[in-house]
């Protein structure tokens, strides 16, 4: 079979809760691997295991973000009662450069992480000379690279899918309000190249600034320009919070940073609306599990710690320790399976994800169109 299942051994474990052992009085939330430093000037050598460097913030203000990450690889390892992989955690905060010195004059022979585009930058300057590829947690497409894979949710996937969704309900005018800076650009990018493919047209657009209060006057100025049969909302809850009253009723379209808001169930000016996110199918599971044995909920993007573990074991099966991490066998047309559903790379080594369309209700949120179990050719 050309589909590799990364999760079907693991999510047993976690329905059956055997190998997550129940804490014996106060658990530590934040406990880190720690390794013993090699000797001056001489790697480390591990004949039966590979040695795999996790490099996320363990201190500083995104320390929350990385020890969730951290946490959820060394349950993907606990889960999967791997024996052939050495996981050592590097904090990218005091410096991602130094750090991945650190983990490659260690002996480590891949990189997962790190979290930040900018840290990206810093770590290939010190991995690439060295023949060290990474899977990194950033969503942010412009670091991929031919050893650098971007395994983060990548926003323009949401827009495109939730764009394709309203052309098959009938939506072929769409309004889009979009912030101001990167993260509204690749919005912008992504919703041209769907209406494209999906024979739609963008009527009219309307950027706005995030540090004030013109996102309703945005969304007023955009539907006094031309009619439109949806209104896309490129940016997070609070923003569409504030717009979607002015919308006087224009459905709207969100993007996954609308997961999980229950403000956006709440509101009666957003009800109706559409929006594409991955699933949630296979997360409550791997939350009950991690509060077991963490006392505290995860991070939503911990699951890229446990599925970049899972990713690493299945490529691994025939990878010998101590050589170059095989990239190739990363772009596996068939994609892999992970806690977010099925992914694969695409040729610029960033992950294509298959996500599911919700719509808002009263209090609710309901999957109008659930994502694709594998990928089309």
């Amino acid at each position: 079979m050309g589909r590799r299942f990364l999760v079907m051994g693991a999510m047993a474990a976690l329905a059956a809760c055997t190998v997550i052992p129940k804490p014996q009085g106060p658990v530590a939330p934040r406990p880190e691997p720690t390794e013993t430093a090699p000797q001056a000037n001489v790697l480390p050598t591990d004949a039966s295991r590979h040695r795999v460097a996790l490099l996320v913030p363990m201190t500083g203000p995104n320390a929350s973000v990385g020890q969730s990450i951290a946490n959820a690889a060394m349950m993907a390892l606990l889960d999967t009662n791997a024996q052939n992989l050495r996981i050592t955690t590097y904090d990218t905060a005091t410096g991602a450069g130094a750090a991945a010195n650190k983990a490659i004059l260690d002996g480590n022979r891949l990189i997962l992480g790190p979290l930040l585009a900018e840290d990206v930058v810093a770590v290939s300057g010190v991995a690439r000379p060295a023949k060290v590829p990474m899977i990194t947690y950033s969503n942010d497409v412009s670091v991929a690279d031919r050893d650098v894979f971007v395994l983060g949710q990548v926003p323009g996937q949401s827009v495109a899918r939730v764009v394709s969704y309203a052309k098959s309900r009938g939506v072929n005018r769409i309004g889009a309000i979009i912030p101001t800076g990167i993260y509204g650009q690749r919005a912008m990018n992504a919703l041209t190249e769907a209406a494209r493919a999906n024979g739609v047209t963008v009527t009219a657009t309307e950027t706005y600034d995030r540090s004030n209060t013109s996102v309703a006057s945005a969304v007023r100025r955009l539907l006094a320009k031309a009619p439109v049969d949806a209104l896309l909302i490129a940016d997070g809850a609070r923003i569409a919070l504030q717009a979607a009253p002015a919308a006087g009723g224009t459905r709207l379209l969100g993007t996954e940073l609308w997961a999980g808001d229950a403000g956006i169930a709440r509101n009666a000016a957003t009800r109706g609306a559409w929006f594409a996110t991955v699933s949630d199918a296979r997360f409550g599971q791997f939350e009950q599990s991690y509060r077991r044995r963490y006392g505290a909920s995860p991070s939503r993007i911990a699951t890229l710690g446990y599925d970049s573990v899972l990713l690493t074991l299945n490529v691994g099966r025939t990878w010998k320790p101590g050589t170059i991490f095989p990239t190739a066998k990363l772009y596996d047309r068939d994609g892999f399976i992970g806690l977010d559903g099925v992914f694969r790379f695409n040729q610029f080594g960033v992950a294509e994800r298959a996500m599911e369309v919700r719509e808002v209700g009263a209090g609710t949120f309901t999957t109008v169109s659930p994502a694709p179990a594998r990928f089309t050719p």
